[in-house]
């Protein structure tokens, strides 16, 4: 079964930091861009970063620019989102998610995760 599962989330006070990870299961990630969205209640889902398969491009929204850091380990069929200075806004639900090429459009991706809860808050 194909599946991508993310973990990592949880309760941080403002300005601190998260590692967020998206594991895949199923299927080699190496093949794969890969993009982390994310969705807060009452807004759309958006796109925050995404790498590419071979982890040479890497794709930042302006809201996350030079807070967050995206990575991938293909061995371990495995990709992270380093997120510091975090802020109250950043709070949402982020989801990975597994296309051929990164794009911000979700309907492009084939697999997605369940999703992880990030809350800032003091």
């Amino acid at each position: 079964q194909l599946q991508l599962v993310e973990s990592g989330g949880g309760l941080v006070q403002p300005g601190g930091s998260l590692r967020l990870s998206c594991a895949a299961s199923g299927f080699t990630l190496g093949y794969y861009a890969i993009g982390w969205f994310r969705q807060a209640p009452g807004k759309e889902r958006e796109g925050v970063s995404c790498i590419s398969s071979s982890g040479g491009s890497e794709n930042y929204a302006n809201s996350v620019k030079d807070r967050f850091t995206i990575s991938r380990d293909n061995a371990k069929n495995t990709v992270y989102l380093q997120m510091n200075s975090l802020k109250p806004e950043d709070t949402a639900v982020y989801y990975c998610a597994a296309a051929r090429f990164c794009r911000w459009d979700p309907p492009w991706y084939d697999y997605w995760g369940q999703g992880t809860q990030v809350t800032v808050s003091s």
